[in-house]
């Protein structure tokens, strides 16, 4: 199949498929006389398992270490658990990051009245950045 049908059967761009076959997760397309690139369904299968790592926030670089543990057979399931653990990890951190800077904003936005007058608690707190992010020691 061409670029066109393999990103269509995988969910994934034909840009994106270039991409990664550029950063090395996908094995360079054969080409056609045309010089088109040609997959199958294997190559079909690997864009799918990458898509799938994207939706679920992996880095090019994790998804590398992915596919090498996925394509060894002998490999240990440690192995690919450590990463999954170490992203569920880094997951949770930015969640605590965003919920605390909504938070803050939350609590700047509740002092401010929001009529016609000018002075802007929001405004004041971006400018001196003094208003501690929620959750900070005082």
């Amino acid at each position: 199949m061409n670029i066109g049908e393999a990103a269509r059967a995988s969910g994934v761009s034909a840009k994106m498929i270039r991409y990664y076959e550029q950063a090395g997760l996908v094995p360079e397309a054969d080409r056609s006389e045309g010089g088109y690139r040609i997959y199958g369904p294997s190559d079909v299968h690997r864009l799918r398992f990458i898509r799938r790592a994207r939706d679920l926030g992996f880095q090019v670089a994790e998804i590398a270490e992915l596919l090498d543990l996925w394509d060894d057979r002998s490999r240990r399931s440690a192995d690919v658990k450590r990463l999954a653990q170490a992203h569920i990890d880094d997951l949770e951190g930015r969640i605590a990051k965003l919920r605390q800077m909504a938070d803050t904003l939350r609590t700047l936005a509740d002092c401010c009245a929001g009529d016609s007058r000018p002075d802007c608690p929001i405004l004041a707190g971006l400018e001196d950045g003094e208003a501690p992010l929620a959750g900070d020691a005082p």
